[in-house]
């Protein structure tokens, strides 16, 4: 089946995500800039989620531009990391209100890393459907970065309980990896380098 429904839902459900995110940003109690600084780690919070889905979004519209179409697992895949994604908005507001707090820091890594196996499991459900020798597997090819990125989520979850920082050091360091669009697919469907 065509891969454009799967494209325009997605979309419209990452821009819900960040409506959300940015509605849930509290009023300053107040008229002057000393007001604002109550809000700093909500705004903290809500900037790298929005990093976050920026992130993801980027990625994804590159995953599927080297789709030719999709099935109903694929379809359950994408539903999976969406579901993940969704919960953004709830763990971006709760740890923006206790950002050092273990659960509330736990919970929010904990959502990345569920998110990160989603999009992992996505790109594996679109190789699989495929086939090892498309175009889609030779851009994905070995994903070191994702691989990382897991990592660094399982730590800041077990961090959160026993160093704080470390764990916000982790989800930072992530989206910076990540900051500049994975070139992998793009520079795959350039028509020079297609492989044959």
């Amino acid at each position: 089946m065509s891969k454009g429904r799967l494209e325009a839902f997605s979309d419209g459900v990452l821009a819900i995500i960040i409506t959300i995110m940015v509605l849930q940003l509290p009023v300053p109690h107040g008229s002057d800039l000393s007001s604002l600084r109550p809000l700093a780690t909500v705004f903290l919070s809500y900037l790298l989620s929005y990093v976050y889905i920026g992130i993801y979004w980027n990625n994804h519209h590159h995953l599927l531009q080297a789709t030719q179409h999709v099935a109903g697992g694929i379809l359950w895949a994408n539903l999976n990391l969406l579901f993940w994604l969704s919960l953004i908005p709830f763990t971006t507001a709760w740890v923006g209100a206790a950002p050092l707090a273990p659960w509330p820091l736990a919970l929010y890594a904990g959502d990345m890393l569920f998110a990160a196996i989603a999009y992992f499991v996505l790109t594996r459900a679109l190789i699989a459907h495929h086939g090892k020798d498309s175009l889609l597997a030779s851009s994905i090819g070995s994903d070191h970065k994702g691989a990382v990125s897991l990592l660094f989520y399982v730590i800041s979850v077990a961090l959160a309980f026993v160093q704080p920082w470390g764990a916000i050091a982790c989800l930072v360091i992530v989206p910076i990896m990540w900051l500049l669009p994975d070139r992998r697919i793009e520079q795959t469907l350039v028509p020079g380098n297609r492989p044959d």
